[in-house]
């Protein structure tokens, strides 16, 4: 299940990766995964019309460091010959691109990008032929199963990806109108795979590592990207390692939990001061703070904060709840 994964000409030490999201998957997030265990990490979706337009402002969502390699960069657009050029542009800055063909929300599927490229297989092909044409760089897409329930256009991409020259496919196997409701449905995962040579990687309902492996075993996917399911929990990397090697995992102690809140919180200011770190850690001590006596009170706290003092007070009473208190679960305090 866990082994190295060949990617194009890149060869990932495992096949667990880190999912690109939106607003969350930045440098100091990358890093915090990546030391968990995520063998590639993406950035977050970059427009492709800011590219083109707006050039270095959005190249700067591209920032990384040799920490944080190797790096997927996920583009969204819908016109090839953008999509093209902005390819070009990326060149360089990471070691895999991807295009987004699954974001279900309004304001990317309103510009025909993301999931609403899933009613246009036609456009689809045209998109991937031209960005093939345009770099060297291994060259994926995400998708979901349609637009959709029913649809399920997924075989018909997936087949569209490998002709024009992907080098693996990502799917998360909702149709767009689900957005992240019911249950995704992963036999479609190993339907596609029973499709195609080229690697299948599975996304979606993967929040603890006994749902990963899970995944693999029930569709056999080449690979699994971690979305959600890492989101006040980047353990999830060692503990799925853990897992798979000695059937069981340990969870994150309270102080863990507080120890990364302020490493989390010092990146942050390290990449851009103390105002914008402290409103970013907030909504991360929103998944932080979780599954333990006193966590609904933290993240009230965490509401609140205005400074960096005021954080590290938050993660001080964390720290005071003893191991023989905790039993740590999805569920509120």
């Amino acid at each position: 299940m866990l082994k190295p994964l060949t990617i194009g000409s890149l060869v990932l030490k495992h096949n667990v990766v880190l999912a690109p999201l939106a607003g969350i998957t930045n440098l100091p997030f990358r890093l915090i995964c990546r030391e968990a265990g995520a063998s590639l990490a993406f950035t977050e979706m970059v427009s492709v019309n800011g590219l083109v337009r707006e050039g270095t402002k959005t190249l700067a969502l591209l920032k990384s460091c040799s920490d944080d390699r190797p790096l997927g960069i996920q583009l969204f657009g819908d016109k090839p010959s953008d999509l093209a050029e902005a390819a070009r542009m990326v060149e360089g800055y990471g070691e895999l691109l991807d295009i987004n063909m699954g974001c279900p929300v309004r304001k990317v599927v309103g510009t025909g990008a993301g999931s609403a490229l899933l009613q246009e297989p036609l456009k689809i092909a045209a998109i991937i032929r031209a960005v093939r044409a345009a770099t060297k760089m291994p060259l994926t897409i995400k998708i979901r199963s349609g637009w959709h329930c029913g649809d399920n256009v997924f075989k018909e991409v997936g087949r569209i990806a490998e002709l024009e020259g992907c080098d693996a496919i990502t799917l998360h196997p909702r149709s767009r109108s689900l957005m992240f409701t019911g249950e995704a449905d992963w036999s479609h995962l190993a339907e596609l795979k029973s499709l195609l040579s080229i690697p299948v990687l599975g996304s979606g309902d993967l929040f603890t590592p006994e749902d990963c492996l899970r995944m693999f075993a029930e569709t056999g996917c080449d690979g699994i990207m971690i979305a959600r399911g890492a989101l006040g929990n980047p353990w999830i990397f060692t503990q799925l390692k853990e897992l798979y090697n000695t059937g069981g995992h340990t969870l994150a102690t309270t102080f863990q939990r507080a120890d990364l809140i302020e490493k989390h919180l010092n990146l942050f200011v390290s990449e851009w001061g103390e105002t914008i770190a402290v409103r970013e850690i907030k909504k991360h001590i929103g998944w932080y703070a979780k599954g333990f006596p006193g966590a609904s009170e933290i993240r009230r706290g965490a509401n609140h904060a205005a400074s960096i003092d005021e954080i590290t007070t938050l993660t001080d009473k964390i720290r005071q709840t003893t191991a023989s208190q905790v039993h740590f679960s999805n569920a509120d305090d």
